[in-house]
């Protein structure tokens, strides 16, 4: 478990990014192509140095809980979440070929979006797999 930062002003700058990120990734639940996820571990990272009530909150949540007990018990991705995440940057990458010009920072994103979605598949899908591939590298 990660220490409370000392100062109080590391402890305010740790609560700020997690409270930002937590918002950030309640508002990426209902929108296509922004990532949910990683704003999370992100707010959980910042809480557990800040905020020892948001950290235990985001702990127990339970949308949140199994997501980042699954990431700190192996670094774990369900493959529901991973399914999601993947129809969310394809609806996400349609719209933006749809409604934008197609100049480079639509290709940048798409881009972005397919290098964040071979990362996504790369993880194991249950801390099992993780045990076992693990004991394979021994």
């Amino acid at each position: 478990m990660t220490r409370i930062a000392r100062s109080k002003i590391s402890r305010l700058l740790y609560a700020i990014l997690a409270y930002v990120s937590l918002g950030i990734g309640l508002v990426a639940i209902v929108i296509p192509g922004l990532p949910t996820t990683e704003f999370i571990l992100l707010a959980t990272w910042a809480a557990t140095r800040s905020s020892p009530r948001l950290s235990a909150w985001l702990e127990n949540h339970r949308l949140f809980g199994p997501i980042l007990r699954n990431w700190r018990d192996g670094k774990v991705i369900q493959r529901r979440a991973k399914v999601s995440a993947t129809l969310s940057m394809l609806l996400c990458a349609g719209v933006m070929l749809t409604f934008l010009e197609h100049h480079w920072p639509v290709y940048l994103a798409i881009a972005g979006m397919a290098l964040g979605n071979l990362w996504i598949w790369s993880r194991p899908e249950s801390p099992r797999a993780t045990c076992d591939s693990q004991a394979q590298q021994s």
